[in-house]
């Protein structure tokens, strides 16, 4: 294979061919074009449209040299705009190179068989011919007839689809082209070729199989009258014609060749060899039969001596050359369905993946500390409510600094989801992190759960005192008389939106106890504030004594007085100068005369028809908050320090109205017991009667005998009578108030109020029920009870008749029922000496005996309790004072 020199290559790419005859081209061309426009004509007269011509008539005075041929050519376009290339303009250019050139000539085929095609449509085909494909070198082309063949080549592959009705059998030798010349249909279909780089190697292979030395010189030209090759008719001889079937049939290097005479750059033709013909494919039906091919010149050929074997071999070169460019895109197609096939593939692979593992928790995955990697989503949801049992139901301790406490999460509203936390880590989902993780593993996964904000915020606040430290303001204490600064510090309070906040995100990842946020408290009186009091305050405070004038009267109260009625308190930021009223109101008071009258309570007294209520009268006093309010301006000031206060009116602590609502309005009990005829006996019942006459018992209080009666002395009222003491009869003071104890007794038995304290005498008396009475020695021995009842028991009590009285006037309540059994365990009295020096003789009394009462309360037909009473009493024996008789 001969290498086109650069320069040929070099003017292929820049000529730029004119129209067809062109005042241009040179005498030699110009003859060419004549020659084959007058074959043209003599030819396309006798041919029809359709018709396919046998060969082409030389024209007279063309001579052809020996072993050379005629060659049919083809219209300039087969397209309706398309036109031809000038290829004279190239060979042209190429004879001006010189002889020293290596210069392919590419001869004018004409063919006759078809019809010229008008000039005016060559427009686009012209564009097309100009426009060279990128990075491939640009040559005037030879137009080559694409009729299809009649029948198919020996060892070649046949069409499946051919273009035309008859074949014609390939007379011409393949050979392929040289890499440099590259076929019609690469130079057309170029993007196509350029991306099947497969395709572009197999060229390579085949080009290297050629023959490097296959291109033929033929001699020029001579004007010699007539075709070497044809009869005197003008038609093909019926010579029997080789045709080859391997490369030992192509022509073979130059110096085989017989010399020839020097050869005129003007008139020399060198033949390039044939295209490639590719096997015959699947043809477009409706492509049209004559479209024109631009073939890149190739290896010499045998040439043919009939014309239209040559054009059954062009034909055959046009459907292999217009086969190539179909396999390329063919294989393309395939390759692009076998792409499409992976990623389907592919993209069926991933998301099955996704799909199989969507269950799966990912490995490496953990949450609050627990590892479910690799877990199926059930049992990872096991694991975690097994895990994490202890951590979501106990109790979450919390801090804030060295405070500690503990909140139940459940009251906190906070709660783990288990499901939800598994689900935000599993999943079907075609995000790459999925597989990504499912193939390398994943992190921490935040546990979810379900939060009631208003119920951690409540819980929060319960806490707040605990965990928060209150700052300390500054202060001035006066410590005898001295004035002693203290310094603030700032306080820690617990952050409860910002503890909401950490809570419901990480009360599950934290450390416990879980530090919660804090913020600094700080105090409302600080040091600075404490100097400024210690000036404006303390000072003058101690500076001198203050006067108070109240209703005519001065009272002066000294430094020591004031000092200890004063403190200093925070107000507004900062300290305030406070005085105690009450203290300064006693001091006043024991340093005037006279100065206040206390109010009367109003009170209940009896007339004929029962309780009545007497008003209370107002009395006077000092106002607390006015003194100390006057006082403390006076202890402060540098001018005159006197306080001018007025009395102001006090008014009973109970008014009239509260006494009416204790519902005093009858009497619910009533109990009596007669007086025996010893009259300093009776003078105390008497006194002691009248100590309890009027008494109120509100609701809930207690009724005390020993309280109510007072003192048992002469100051009192009470005179000594006669009393059991140890068993032995003598007098004491008060001397007879048992009896008075009794009677109050039964009154409260029957009202049914709580019985509380009481205790039966040793003896029994006549004049007294039998279990049912009660003595009083105070305060060894007492009798209470209690009013329970919602209403008010006021005591009405008095001595007429030989008897001693007691009432209680309310509201009644409680209904009552008792019994009292017979007497058991009798024992009869007998005869006592006694040497006592108070000893004082009876004679034999009640004899001895036990008994048991009984009482049964009711409200409201209900019964509310049931109480039993045992009493046992010794027999009253016979006293003599001294010895017994001898």
């Amino acid at each position: 294979m001969t290498d086109r020199p650069d320069e040929v290559l070099d003017d292929a790419r820049t000529d730029d061919p004119g129209p067809l005859g062109s005042a241009d081209e040179g005498p030699d061309v110009a003859e060419s074009d004549a020659a084959a426009d007058g074959a043209e004509a003599a030819d396309g007269a006798g041919v029809t449209d359709g018709e396919e011509a046998d060969g082409a008539e030389v024209p007279d005075g063309a001579e052809v040299p020996d072993g050379a041929e005629a060659v049919p050519a083809e219209p300039e376009s087969t397209d309706e705009d398309g036109e031809a290339p000038d290829t004279e303009a190239g060979a042209e250019a190429e004879a001006e190179a010189g002889p020293e050139a290596e210069t392919t000539v590419e001869p004018v085929v004409v063919d006759e068989s078809l019809p010229a095609e008008p000039v005016g449509q060559a427009d686009s085909a012209e564009r097309a011919a100009d426009e060279p494909v990128e990075g491939e070198p640009v040559v005037d082309e030879p137009v080559v007839d694409e009729r299809v063949v009649d029948e198919p080549l020996a060892d070649e592959p046949v069409a499946d689809e051919p273009v035309s009705d008859e074949v014609v059998p390939v007379t011409a030798d393949v050979a392929a082209p040289t890499p440099e010349e590259p076929s019609a249909g690469e130079v057309s279909d170029a993007p196509d070729w350029l991306a099947d780089r497969a395709a572009f190697a197999e060229r390579q292979r085949e080009w290297a199989a050629g023959d490097a030395e296959s291109t033929a010189v033929v001699p020029p030209l001579e004007d010699t009258g007539s075709a070497a090759t044809e009869q005197e008719t003008g038609e093909p001889t019926d010579e029997p014609i080789d045709e080859p079937t391997d490369s030992a049939d192509v022509a073979g290097p130059v110096d085989a060749v017989e010399p020839a005479p020097p050869a005129d750059a003007a008139t020399t033709m060198v033949l390039p060899p044939p295209p490639v013909v590719a096997p015959l494919g699947d043809v477009t039906p409706d492509e049209p039969a004559h479209r024109a091919e631009h073939v890149l010149p190739g290896e010499h050929p045998h040439r043919s001596e009939h014309p239209h074997r040559a054009d059954h071999q062009h034909g055959t070169e046009r459907a292999g050359v217009q086969e190539a460019p179909r396999r390329r895109r063919r294989r393309g197609l395939v390759a692009l369905a076998v792409s499409a096939v992976a990623l389907v593939l592919l993209a069926g692979a991933y998301v099955g993946a996704l799909w199989l593992w969507s269950d799966r928790v990912p490995p490496g995955t953990t949450v609050a500390g627990v590892d479910i990697g690799g877990l199926s989503a059930d049992d990872a949801v096991a694991t975690l409510d097994e895990q994490l049992r202890a951590a979501t139901t106990e109790d979450l301790e919390v801090s804030a600094g060295d405070l500690r406490t503990a909140i139940p999460p459940a009251a906190a509203g906070l709660s783990f989801d288990a499901r939800a936390t598994v689900e935000s880590a599993t999943g079907f989902g075609l995000e790459p992190s999925r597989l990504w993780a499912q193939l390398f593993g994943a992190d921490a996964v935040a546990p979810v759960s379900d939060v009631d904000r208003a119920a951690l915020e409540h819980a929060l606040e319960d806490v707040v005192e605990t965990l928060s430290v209150p700052p300390v303001d500054g202060g001035i204490q006066v410590v005898d008389g001295t004035a002693q600064p203290s310094r603030a510090t700032e306080g820690v309070a617990l952050d409860v939106p910002a503890a909401v906040e950490l809570l419901a995100t990480s009360w599950l990842t934290q450390a416990r106890p879980i530090e919660l946020p804090t913020t600094v408290d700080p105090p409302d009186v600080d040091d600075t504030d404490v100097q400024e009091a210690l000036s404006t305050l303390v000072e003058p405070l101690q500076s001198a004594p203050v006067r108070v004038e109240v209703a005519g009267q001065t009272a002066e109260l000294p430094t020591d007085v004031l000092s200890s009625a004063a403190s200093f308190v925070p107000e507004d930021g900062e300290l305030a100068l406070v005085m105690d009223g009450t203290v300064l109101v006693d001091a006043v008071v024991v340093r005037t005369t006279n100065l206040l009258t206390a109010a009367e309570e109003p009170t209940f007294t009896f007339d004929a028809n029962g309780p009545v209520i007497v008003p209370g009268a107002p009395g006077t006093t000092l106002d607390p908050d006015a003194l100390a309010e006057a006082v403390a301006a006076a202890a402060t000031t540098t001018g005159d320090r006197t306080a001018a206060v007025e009395l102001v009116e006090a008014d009973p602590a109970e008014s009239v109205a509260e006494l009416e609502a204790l519902g005093i309005s009858q009497i619910v009990s009533e109990f009596s017991t007669p007086l025996t005829s010893e009259p300093r006996r009776t003078q105390n019942i008497a006194n002691g009667a009248s100590k309890i006459n009027g008494m109120l018992i509100r609701p809930g209080e207690e009724f005390n005998l020993g309280d109510a009666l007072g003192p048992l002395d002469a100051a009192h009222g009470y005179v000594q009578a006669g009393v059991i003491l140890s068993g032995q009869h003598t007098d004491a003071w008060g001397g007879g108030l048992s009896q008075m104890s009794t009677t109050t007794y039964n009154a409260a038995f029957f009202a049914g109020y709580e019985l509380v304290e009481h205790q039966a005498h040793s003896e029994w008396f006549r004049r007294y029920p039998e279990g049912r009475e009660a003595t009083i020695f105070t305060p060894q021995i007492n009798m209470r009870w209690r009013n329970n009842t919602p209403y008010g028991a006021l005591l009405q009590s008095w001595v007429a008749d030989g008897r001693v009285y007691v009432r209680v006037w309310s509201t009644p309540y409680y209904t009552v029922e008792t019994t009292t059994s017979g007497r058991s365990n009798v024992v009869q009295p007998t005869t006592v000496y006694s040497q006592s020096p108070t000893c004082e003789g009876q004679s034999a009394g009640n004899p001895g005996f036990t008994v048991t009462v009984t009482r049964t309360v009711f409200l409201d037909g209900v019964q509310q309790n049931h109480e039993s009473w045992t009493t046992r009493y010794k027999p009253q024996n016979a006293i003599v004072c001294g010895g017994p008789p001898a």
